[in-house]
């Protein structure tokens, strides 16, 4: 984001705060750089695309003749309105490879689904799938479209189909079609996980109108009475959205109910919430904290973004702490603990995921030599 539009939206802020506005709502600074960004939020544990496509191209090894004939008889038999099994659409959904066998595979869904409503589908779930291959084809249309049809309710009952369509709506910036494919999730009575959350208060983020603030504030609300676990990133998607509509004590009340601030990301955020309020002295300690000049240089420094540094200086311009801030932005820069990655950018970035242990190795009971058991051949030597 141009540092030139962020002062200008800040002074707008200090020296009229009568108009009671912030970046994206008169002046286009922050929003511009939210909807640049177009990054999905889950990880590859949730979305296991891989995965997925692994086990596609074992599938189109083991069947018979080539995809396209068992796309082109799957139509056939849905045209002459056979029962559809349940193995037959599983299988169909792993051999589609195009938009148009995307089409044979969405009619045999509505089929299958008309066919077995008042029947259990078993422990296997259809949704993730055919939410995969949608992912995997660019198909988030279909996806959403699909996912928020009443006829077909019942069929997505997890959580993971909504927030893998989500997700997708989200990374291609339809943030009105993220937000009614969540509408339908509540609707539909799908709970919503940790997952959910974040994707909520992302879209509710990136929105940043009066209606998604509202609905960002009444989810964090309705969670926290139900004891629920609300993750440290959507949290910070909720500040960074107070933040935006200039609701400063909101702002300090959701920032506060973060339980672990430790990550890069919420440093970031909790300078600009100081700095906002007006504690410059506690946002320098902050900074001050987080430089370590005498670290071995495998211990891995905080960076803090270059909007968010200027923001602090910009809040304490003809102030007290003016000398002290400079100083402290001035041997950050120095230390390469500012970066040119926006806040946005730390926002809505695409998380890690858990890391896989290494596989463990069994232990060996038989000799390569002789084939017998090691005990046996020790024994014998």
């Amino acid at each position: 984001m141009a540092l030139g539009r962020l002062g200008k939206c800040c002074r707008s802020l200090i020296l009229e705060p009568s108009k009671g506005v912030f970046c994206g709502v008169s002046q286009p600074g922050w929003i511009e750089g939210c909807i640049g960004a177009k990054r999905h939020l889950l990880s590859e544990d949730v979305i296991k695309l891989q995965d997925f496509q692994q086990k596609k191209l074992a599938l189109a090894h083991l069947v018979t003749g080539s995809k396209g004939n068992y796309v082109e008889l799957f139509s056939q038999k849905l045209q002459r309105k056979k029962l559809i099994l349940r193995d037959e659409l599983k299988l169909l959904l792993h051999l589609c490879r195009s938009a148009d066998d995307m089409l044979i595979a969405r009619d045999a869904i509505y089929r299958y689904h008309a066919e077995n409503r008042n029947f259990m589908y078993g422990e296997f779930k259809f949704g993730p799938l055919f939410m995969r291959l949608c992912y995997e084809l660019g198909l988030e249309g279909m996806a959403a479209a699909t996912v928020t049809d009443q006829s077909l309710k019942g069929f997505f009952n997890d959580a993971t189909s909504f927030n893998i369509t989500i997700d997708m709506l989200f990374m291609k910036g339809s943030y009105e079609s993220a937000l009614e494919v969540l509408r339908t999730m509540r609707n539909q009575g799908v709970p919503f996980n940790k997952d959910t959350l974040t994707l909520a208060t992302a879209t509710c983020y990136k929105l940043n109108t009066a209606e998604s603030y509202r609905i960002c504030t009444t989810l964090i609300e309705e969670e926290q009475t139900k004891g629920t676990f609300i993750p440290r990133h959507a949290y910070c998607f909720a500040v960074a959205l107070a933040f935006q509509r200039n609701d400063l004590e909101k702002t300090q009340s959701l920032f506060s109910q973060i339980t672990n601030t430790d990550s890069r990301l919420c440093q970031n955020v909790k300078v600009i919430t100081l700095a906002m309020s007006g504690s410059v002295a506690e946002a320098v300690s902050v900074l001050s904290a987080a430089l370590l000049p005498k670290s071995p240089y495998f211990v891995r420094k905080t960076e803090f973004s270059q909007e968010v540094v200027d923001l602090l200086r910009l809040r304490s311009e003809g102030r007290p702490h003016m000398i002290k801030v400079e100083q402290i932005v001035t041997q950050m820069e120095q230390a390469g603990q500012v970066t040119p990655q926006t806040l946005d950018d730390m926002l809505c970035r695409t998380p890690a995921g858990k890391r896989k242990p290494p596989p463990i190795l069994d232990e060996r009971k038989t000799s390569r030599r002789t084939l017998k058991p090691l005990h046996f051949t020790l024994l014998s030597d």
